[in-house]
């Protein structure tokens, strides 16, 4: 059984996968719905809205709409949508609307 500090993350590399421009759209589309499924998640968990985060009282600065978001935050989500999005493209997949 491996320790947990031996934990070495693996993700697939996309680095040489480059997203058309007509799906930069679906990025962002992606980023907004990630947050809004992370926001729902804390707030059925019991989390309400704080001016900073406070895992014992349940607080977070960024339950709010993904349009009152920072760049950074926004940024955060986007990464998570572009790698999906990339891997998905790199295992073959076609995206088409």
């Amino acid at each position: 059984m491996k320790k947990k500090n031996d934990y070495r993350p693996e993700p697939v590399d996309t680095s040489d996968v480059t997203v058309p421009e007509e799906l930069m759209e679906l990025v962002e589309e992606m980023s907004r719905n990630v947050h809004e499924v992370w926001a729902r998640s804390r707030m059925d968990q019991g989390w309400t809205w704080g001016e900073q985060r406070d895992d014992e009282r349940k607080k977070h600065p960024d339950l709010v709409p993904y349009d009152e978001l920072t760049e950074e935050e926004k940024d955060y989500d986007r990464d998570t949508s572009l790698q999906t999005i990339k891997l998905i493209l790199k295992l073959g997949f076609k995206i088409s609307k």
